[in-house]
């Protein structure tokens, strides 16, 4: 196989695992480097090989193929890992998107490093990066989300992280549970906070809509989400949380605003400062009121 440039060379033989980004809807997506490789590994482990299968057909790839699934993933891995230690080279994909991002994909990269099998990823496609682009919000700070976890008491204990969240946050749902999702999103972060849904991405029907939490819950109370959707919702503001800070500050006295910081630590000097800072008055000011 030609050299793709890897420098993640194996300690055991000659195996390899290449992670394939294959397109998240339009086919066109896929790129030359990833034909190549998927023609020319021993094996290709898919997360759902009829899907897969679809793909390879219409690139005319003929590779053998095994399933490599969440339900699978830790044994299935021993035994992919175990080939490539035989020196045979693995391409891994999933059913859209890139490899390893909320997909079983991260179990088979961790037990190939603690084997010694080199790892490389194919880069290409993934619906967060895409639809983030789309999204008019900032890109420069995110998090990814992925899917709410459906335990409730971690799926509540992560909206209480994302109310202080200040990224742009990105959101996958399957369109039965976006109702409900957008709800929840909803009390958590406040109706008014910007999200856009986004669906059908780089298919032809692609579509991006742009409004509130609040309308998205309004727009769907009367037509069914279809299709699986990405969420990009907008970070808390930054003028946001100094008004909140500022008015916690003015409910307290100069002597308790002064004590919070001196409770943290802070020398009677540097609390002074940052008193100051915080009510927009001089440090002079702030001393004379202390001895008052």
């Amino acid at each position: 196989m030609p050299d793709t440039g890897d420098r993640n060379r194996k300690i055991m033989g000659e195996g390899m695992l290449y992670l394939c980004a294959t397109p998240i809807g339009n086919l066109e997506d896929i790129t030359l480097r990833v034909l190549r490789v998927l023609k020319e590994v021993d094996l290709i482990a898919a997360e759902d090989t009829r899907n897969s299968l679809r793909l390879l057909n219409h690139f005319d790839i003929r590779t053998p193929m095994t399933s490599y699934h969440e339900y699978n993933k830790y044994d299935k891995a021993r035994y992919l890992v175990e080939q490539m230690g035989q020196g045979r080279k693995v391409a891994l994909v999933t059913d859209a998107g890139t490899p390893g991002i909320s997909d079983p994909g991260e179990e088979l990269v961790r037990q190939c490093y603690e084997a010694g099998i080199g790892v490389t990823s194919l880069p290409g496609p993934a619906a967060c990066v895409t639809a983030l682009t789309l999204s008019g919000l900032s890109t420069r700070r995110f998090c990814f989300e992925a899917f709410l976890p459906h335990n409730k008491k971690e799926r509540q204990w992560i909206l209480e992280e994302l109310k202080r969240e200040t990224r742009t946050i990105v959101v996958y749902e399957a369109p039965h549970h976006l109702v409900n999702t957008l709800g929840e999103l909803a009390e958590a972060l406040g109706g008014q906070r910007q999200v856009r849904l986004c669906r059908e991405l780089t298919k032809r029907y692609e579509q991006v809509q742009a409004m509130t939490l609040a309308g998205a819950l309004e727009h769907f109370g009367d037509q069914e989400p279809r299709g699986e959707y990405v969420l990009v919702i907008e970070g808390r503001s930054v003028e946001e949380i100094r008004q909140e800070r500022q008015r916690s500050w003015e409910e307290m006295s100069l002597e308790e605003h002064m004590e919070l910081y001196l409770s943290q630590g802070v020398d009677r000097k540097e609390a002074m400062k940052l008193v100051a800072r915080d009510r927009g008055m001089g440090k002079r000011d702030v001393y004379r009121a202390l001895q008052v």
